[in-house]
């Protein structure tokens, strides 16, 4: 798994008026869980950037207030409206306690089906894994080159050792289908992400509350 260490400053105070204040000068407020206590801490948002825009998954070396932890990040949220980072959930990293991921997926090969005339779709982008962090890969590479139309490669069908798949083991990760029916499989999706979208609509723009 890459690395990225980021040096974050210790929260004095917090609370909603606290944490606008600390976006306002351009940082993110965060908050790291998972050892003895809850860590409340701020990062520039310059330096948090580059691992939130990127598939990967990055074991975070964190230097708080001269203390150093490894975590991983767990969550982000995300201003409604504009997009902005709005909060960050970090899990400290406890050697020999597994952790709950999602790990990107990695095609390699060329399908046969596509050759003849088929498309590839790949339906997971992502599959969530449990295990010790040193089990944990950078991707999650799926073999496509014996896939015709029809075929399909389902989670139950992708095994690593020690790293146990939590999403549904029937669902299909990648498939190759004719270039009709990949076209309904993309229309479906349209309309599941606008009717995500309306249901959005009127959520509260303000930050989570923050204790």
């Amino acid at each position: 798994m890459k690395t990225v260490s980021l040096s974050g400053s210790l929260r004095e105070n917090v609370g909603k008026k606290d944490a606008k204040k600390i976006r306002k000068d351009g940082n993110i407020p965060c908050v790291l869980y998972g050892g003895k206590e809850q860590i409340h801490f701020t990062l520039e948002k310059l330096a948090f950037d580059k691992i939130i825009f990127t598939p990967d998954v990055f074991l975070v070396n964190l230097d708080l207030g001269g203390s150093n932890f490894q975590a991983i990040l767990q969550d982000v949220q995300y201003h409604p409206v504009t997009d902005s980072v709005l909060h960050a959930d970090f899990l400290e990293i406890i050697p020999g306690k597994p952790v709950t991921v999602a790990i990107p997926v990695q095609l390699e090969g060329t399908a046969p089906g596509i050759m003849a005339g088929g498309r590839l779709n790949l339906k997971l982008r992502k599959l969530r894994v449990r295990g010790l962090v040193e089990d944990l890969p950078e991707y999650i590479v799926i073999d496509v080159s014996k896939l015709n139309i029809g075929n399909s490669v389902k989670v139950k069908e992708v095994g690593i050792d020690k790293l146990q798949f939590l999403d549904t083991q029937t669902g299909v990760v990648v498939n190759v289908k004719t270039a009709r029916g990949a076209l309904e499989d993309e229309e479906e999706e349209e309309d599941e992400d606008e009717e995500g979208t309306e249901g959005a609509e009127g959520e509260a723009t303000e930050a989570p509350a923050e204790s």
